[in-house]
């Protein structure tokens, strides 16, 4: 299974690095790392995830985030949004809609 990373994920990514690297030196570079392998892991557990917002959620294994993606084709998996679980439900549920 092939994996595609959307724009709006990446942004996500990118501002979790951020706030991890202004938590500590090196740990923005450890929260891309841990949640990469969580992204290359849906090669092979891609769509056994329960559905949360009419998406596949999976939690990440290291940090408070969660991974939304669909299947496209049962082939491709797309990661729509990589969130930070303590943020208002509401503000999850909003990111999800867009």
């Amino acid at each position: 299974m092939k994996i595609r990373i959307l724009s709006s994920a990446l942004d996500d990514l990118y501002e979790g690095r951020l706030f991890y690297e202004k938590q500590g030196e090196g740990l923005g570079e450890y929260f891309l790392d841990s949640l990469f392998s969580d992204i290359d892991s849906l090669t092979l557990y891609g769509g056994i995830h329960p559905t949360f917002f009419g998406y596949h959620r999976m939690l990440s294994k290291r940090f408070p985030y969660a991974i939304y993606y669909k299947l496209e084709d049962k082939s491709v998996t797309v990661v729509w949004r990589v969130l930070d679980l303590r943020r208002n439900p509401r503000k999850i549920r909003k990111s999800l809609e867009k």
